[in-house]
């Protein structure tokens, strides 16, 4: 496995900055009903630069998929402030919050309760671009055969329905539905965690392509450091709800500073060879 060339982060523009976040849920108790607060983000605070990939890891719990939700206007945070290419996302108005949900776009770890089964997989490419009431049906039908074409499917199983994919056919029809409005910042929850190992490889790859082709950033949850070693340019590590730290993936897996950090990757068994082909 070829370690990723690191980009020269420094001369790069950040697309997204996360500052000072904070997100509390407020709880009832099953028998008093008596309200509590549960705190899933504490003072979060990350920087994603524009054309790079960034892995966040953390064990469960940590609140790495709190900070995606907030980052893609799923939930609203408690406090802080989210910038997305230089606006702060937390002090649009309703009319700009859909743009900018065209603009950040998430692909969740089970495509099957993502895709409408009723719908046939070109249908399901171009419903965000019927629901933004863009073009024509055949202007919409004619992009969404581009797409599948893109990502490795070919247009003629356009009338196919979802279950009638493997499931890494149907995380390619996830990936080409979530390129249908040109976003900017595509946020992969744990994306490819339950495919194989041969299908992980082959969708690492199409990211890659994808990512040179229409200038996109990624943000790639995951909990797999062998993935995050072929993916990342940078890493983050959240641990109690909060960023750590981060740095450039080789950097990380070469020095982790972090006690949580240092203590993460040595509970995983493939490290050892991580750092050999860091260092390659």
């Amino acid at each position: 496995m070829d370690a990723r060339p690191q980009l020269a982060l420094d001369r790069r523009e950040p697309l997204v900055r996360v500052q000072h976040l904070s997100k509390q849920y407020v709880q009832r108790r099953p028998l008093t009903r008596a309200k509590f607060t549960v705190q899933a983000l504490d003072d979060a605070n990350l920087t994603i630069w524009r054309g790079t990939t960034l892995a966040l890891i953390g064990e469960s719990g940590s609140g790495k998929s709190t900070l995606a939700r907030c980052l893609a206007l799923l939930e609203k945070p408690s406090g802080g402030a989210i910038w997305f290419a230089g606006e702060n996302l937390l002090e649009l108005n309703a009319k700009d919050h859909s743009k900018f949900h065209r603009r950040i776009q998430l692909i969740f770890q089970d495509p099957t309760s993502a895709l409408n089964p009723r719908l046939s997989a070109a249908e399901i490419v171009a419903e965000p671009l019927a629901i933004q009431r863009e073009g024509t049906k055949i202007s919409r039908r004619r992009r969404a055969l581009e797409l599948m074409e893109q990502v490795g499917l070919p247009a003629r199983w356009e009338h196919k329905r979802p279950l009638e994919f493997s499931g890494g056919q149907r995380q390619r029809l996830a990936i080409a539905r979530a390129l249908a409005l040109e976003p900017q910042l595509l946020i992969l929850d744990e994306a490819l965690s339950s495919l194989d190992l041969a299908n992980q490889e082959m969708l690492l790859e199409l990211l890659a392509d994808l990512q040179a082709a229409h200038s996109l950033t990624y943000l790639h949850i995951s909990h797999d450091l062998r993935l995050v070693s072929q993916c990342a340019d940078e890493v983050a590590v959240m641990n109690e709800r909060k960023i750590v730290e981060q740095k450039s993936a080789a950097e990380l897996f070469a020095n982790p500073e972090h006690p949580y950090t240092r203590e993460l990757l040595a509970a995983m068994p493939s490290l050892e060879s991580i750092c050999l082909e860091r260092s390659a």
